[in-house]
């Protein structure tokens, strides 16, 4: 089986996919812009062969990069980043060498919000109220159907990027005024608590893994206000939310994949609503969370089901993982000794955030687990308390 794995270095944790993927006998091919020497050594020793190009946005280099290793490796069995700012370019080159996977054609419903809103109806799942809106005409008329406040975002977008919660009509011009050039989607806001459905699936779209998990906030809010984020796994499954991930999943046909599907609780109805569908791991250490939680290795287990397509571990949701985020710019009452003193038994990993990241996340994160939701939620009030 020949590999293409672009980005292999990126998210830091991702190297253990590459480590995994060789050990089942795949020729791992690395395709990147980073230099081979700055690879770790684990990484570097998973890798048959790498190819460096000068930009990752550059497309003919990566044409060439990929012609170059079907001439050497004959024809291309996959090619992935699991990462979803590369998803498009990765469909480009699927489409382009015939690769199995997410292609040029089924890219648009699984990145543009606007689209992912028609697959949710469709699906029988329930969306907020919006649209793209292309000018502030059309979006006061908007705000007049469904009142402020409202949320506007990329259509296309990453995460909570140039994501804006608007109040009023002078903020509304103002965001108009200031708007950048791409299509903005226009949605009421919903005040409610933020709920994710994540797993992977096999090559012929079944359900081998799947956990949910709660978050303290939203990643806008926890961006636009530089506010601290805590988010855990949860050890029994809403059946009002697995039913609005399982809908999801059909609908948009997921197949050997991972997937992040976000959706809200609604405070006042108490409905799942869906926000957004994500075709790649929850980003950050959320991996590491899915191994913690249930005594697996998830990599090895992506591994399995890319080469043998079956996910081997059975898993129970033994405990509660949580990621618990501190900010550099915070004076806290507790030390990072004293955290490790006080809940050296729960916490499982710590360590310094990337800066791609550090805005939604935080500048450190810790990793602790509990079967007791009660003891997760004290570790994040004494972890994240400031003096």
């Amino acid at each position: 089986m020949n590999f293409i794995f672009m980005s292999p270095h990126f998210p830091p944790n991702y190297f253990q996919f590459c480590v995994h993927l060789r050990s089942l006998g795949v020729n791992v091919l690395g395709l990147s812009d980073e230099y081979y020497q700055q690879l770790i050594p684990e990484l570097r020793n998973a890798l048959v062969e790498y190819y460096r190009v000068n930009d990752m946005h550059n497309y003919d280099e990566l044409l060439k990069a990929c012609g170059y290793f079907t001439h050497r490796y004959g024809k291309i069995d996959r090619i992935d980043s699991l990462n979803e700012y590369w998803l498009e370019t990765e469909a480009r080159l699927r489409t382009d060498f015939n690769i199995f996977g997410l292609n040029t054609r089924d890219i648009g419903k699984v990145k543009r919000k606007s689209l992912m809103k028609q697959v949710f109806k469709k699906a029988g799942v329930l969306t907020a109220q919006g649209k793209v809106v292309k000018t502030l005409v059309e979006a006061r008329r908007l705000t007049k159907e469904i009142g402020y406040p409202v949320v506007a975002k990329p259509d296309i977008g990453v995460g909570a990027a140039k994501t804006y919660k608007i109040h009023n009509d002078l903020e509304l011009q103002n965001f108009f005024d200031q708007k950048p050039i791409v299509d903005y989607i226009m949605e009421e806001f919903i005040d409610g608590e933020i709920l994710s459905f994540d797993g992977l699936t096999d090559r012929d779209g079944n359900l081998v893994f799947y956990t949910a998990h709660h978050y303290s906030q939203g990643i806008m809010e926890t961006v636009n206000n530089d506010d601290l984020i805590f988010y855990y796994s949860l050890r029994e499954i809403p059946p009002d939310l697995e039913d609005a991930g399982r809908k999801t999943l059909k609908a948009f046909d997921v197949r050997e994949r991972f997937f992040h599907f976000e959706f809200f609780r609604s405070r006042e109805s108490n409905q799942i609503i869906a926000l957004e569908v994500n075709m790649r791991p929850p980003g950050g250490m959320t991996t590491d969370m899915f191994n913690y939680a249930n005594d697996i290795d998830i990599y090895m287990e992506w591994a399995y089901i890319m080469v043998h397509n079956r996910f081997v571990e059975n898993y129970s949701r033994k405990y509660h993982a949580s990621f618990i985020g501190r900010k550099f710019n915070r004076n806290y009452a507790n030390t990072h000794k004293q955290i490790l003193s006080t809940f050296g038994n729960f916490v499982v990993h710590h360590e310094k955030i990337s800066g791609i990241f550090s805005a939604a996340l935080g500048d450190y994160g810790y990793l602790v687990r509990s079967p007791d939701l009660k003891e997760i939620l004290e570790m994040a009030r004494y972890i994240q308390k400031t003096a």
